[in-house]
């Protein structure tokens, strides 16, 4: 026991050191921030935590080596976030066994940004003219393998293909005003789609019940537009979660209680902290909760979740509540199935 806790100890360390160390706040440094959108209820329901834990198709979102811990040989999710601002986003991910090969999985985030008023500067009372409606669009493209190497260790990268589509707009390219009789204008598409790629690994500690996660995301080149340029929101995560009664030696049939911690530090913001439990009973109804640090208004989640097995699959349903402070409330829907 002693042996346990020392890992734990220095594991809960590792994750904590590098907040501590921060002394620069870092601010608007990226694009294409529908990258960072929280997948999967089962993980926002936890505090936003997913880098350890997610044994479903979900993983892909979060740290791609826990592929490598999913129960079946084939999986299937699909989840819908109702976000603030009329903002939603869905997805949907599949995977697949290769045998002895490894684990597969393709993946399809998407975003609704609903419908945009556009305007332009004009010469007028106003100071503007409307140029009628638009809907800007994003989504990312994956496909992700893993390979689970022993009974304790797997690694995983997932290839994704990002694309953005902010509309058109006109710019001026000639002149110095509105008001400018040489002015000279022209109509610029604001849309792009790059690469990017992450890479995790996750350690299982066996009978302690406890494991460890880390996953390096979004790496990949600078993004321009128009004259400026950015990098995707790269982020480096560390997790540790326990099986709390199977670390005390009560592990039984009927109840479970994973408790976890997670830190990710990002390239544009104050490093993040994120908390988490989850309860089952009889592996089939599930209790969870969670809270978040050093974001500007995310911080208590919790959520519920169902397990079935019919016949040879097994069928799941989440559902998450997301407290967004000055915001209306984010909840989540996802289902999936595994066999």
């Amino acid at each position: 026991m002693k042996k346990i806790i020392n890992h734990i100890v220095c594991l809960t360390i590792c994750i904590l050191l590098p907040i501590s160390l921060i002394a620069v706040e870092k601010k608007a440094q990226v694009g294409f921030r529908f990258l960072e959108n929280p997948i999967s209820a089962e993980a926002i329901a936890q505090g936003g935590m997913g880098v350890v834990g997610i044994e479903n198709a979900n993983t892909v979102f979060w740290n791609p080596s826990g592929l490598g811990w999913i129960d079946g040989k084939n999986d299937a999710s699909a989840s819908y976030t109702r976000g603030i601002a009329d903002i939603n986003y869905g997805s949907i991910a599949s995977a697949f066994t290769l045998g002895n090969a490894g684990i597969m999985a393709v993946d399809l985030t998407y975003m609704d940004y609903g419908i945009f008023n556009g305007t332009i500067r004009a010469n007028n009372d106003d100071g503007f003219e409307e140029t009628g409606t638009f809907t800007p669009s994003a989504y990312a493209l994956g496909l992700s393998f893993a390979k689970r190497v022993s009974d304790r260790f797997s690694y995983g990268v997932r290839a994704k293909l990002a694309y953005q589509d902010l509309g058109s707009v006109t710019v001026g390219i000639e002149g110095n005003d509105v008001s400018d009789s040489l002015l000279v204008t022209e109509l610029v598409e604001n849309h792009h789609a790059e690469p990017a790629i992450d890479i995790g690994a996750s350690y299982d500690f066996g009978e302690s019940g406890i494991r460890f996660g880390a996953v390096i995301q979004n790496v990949s080149r600078e993004v321009k537009y128009v004259r400026e340029s950015f990098p995707l929101p790269f982020a480096v995560s560390f997790a540790l979660q326990a099986d709390l009664l199977k670390l005390l030696g009560k592990d039984n049939n009927q109840h479970q209680l994973d408790l976890g911690i997670e830190s990710t530090h990002p390239r544009d913001y104050k490093e993040k902290l994120k908390f988490g439990f989850e309860y089952k009973y009889l592996g089939a109804f599930i209790i969870r909760g969670g809270y978040r640090l050093n974001y500007d208004q995310r911080g208590l989640t919790f959520g519920i979740g169902l397990k079935q097995k019919i016949q040879n699959m097994n069928l799941r349903i989440d559902y998450s509540y997301e407290d967004h402070g000055i915001f209306n409330a984010v909840n989540t829907f996802t289902v999936g199935t595994s066999f």
